[in-house]
């Protein structure tokens, strides 16, 4: 399960109320064309690509097993999170309609803090795009959203996301344990970045 981030941030109630008004009235679009947000209809597609152990492997936060049921389970509380302002579930589309990837974001607004899980369909890896496409979700959670920090957390042999996390300038901070659904428990390496720093690193 989602866990904010290791350094602690409090928010006063005016940045609190309007970071869950932005979660909540979150415009898919803003993140790039062909993104919706995840509804009950999603449930087949979004299950045909997390089946694939190479999409879903790596994530600790998901639904186990993955069945569509799970997944219909999952898309809702993803739901409820975003009518509380703590979270929303955004899809890619392929030209065909199908689910092409996912980014789960979790929101504590209370601490101005933000995490994003997320995965592409394999046949759409190593095209050299997962560096750009973090980068623009980094920028919108700094923007769109207005949390102030960001925790990023990878499985401890995912080099690929930890390249991709290291390019942006986020700062290691060693590794920590996160909860699976199951209630077992896996180490990760951990990251954090604050707005500050991506505003002053994306001015240079």
């Amino acid at each position: 399960m989602s866990a904010p981030p290791k350094t602690v941030l409090t928010s006063g109630l005016q940045e609190e109320a309007a970071i869950r008004e932005a979660v909540r009235t979150v415009d898919p679009l803003t993140l790039g064309e062909g993104r919706v947000i995840a509804g009950a209809q999603h449930a087949p597609g979004l299950t045909r690509l997390l089946e694939d152990p190479a999409v879903s492997g790596p994530i600790y936060d998901l639904p186990r097993p993955i069945t569509e049921a799970n997944v219909a389970i999952w898309i809702a509380e993803c739901a409820r999170q975003q009518a509380a302002g703590e979270g929303v579930l955004i899809l890619s589309l392929d030209p065909q309609g199908e689910v092409a990837g996912y980014s789960k974001f979790s929101v504590w607004p209370d601490r101005s803090s933000a995490e994003i899980a997320g995965a592409t369909r394999a046949d759409l890896q190593g095209r050299g795009q997962g560096g750009p496409g973090a980068a623009r979700s980094f920028g919108w959670m700094f923007e769109v959203l207005g949390v102030r920090l960001i925790g990023l957390t990878a499985a401890l042999d995912n080099v690929r996301s930890a390249k991709v996390i290291e390019a942006a300038g986020f700062v290691s901070m060693g590794e920590r344990e996160v909860m699976r659904p199951d209630g077992t428990v896996r180490r990760s390496l951990y990251w954090e970045m604050t707005r500050e720093a991506w505003e002053l690193r994306h001015r240079l």
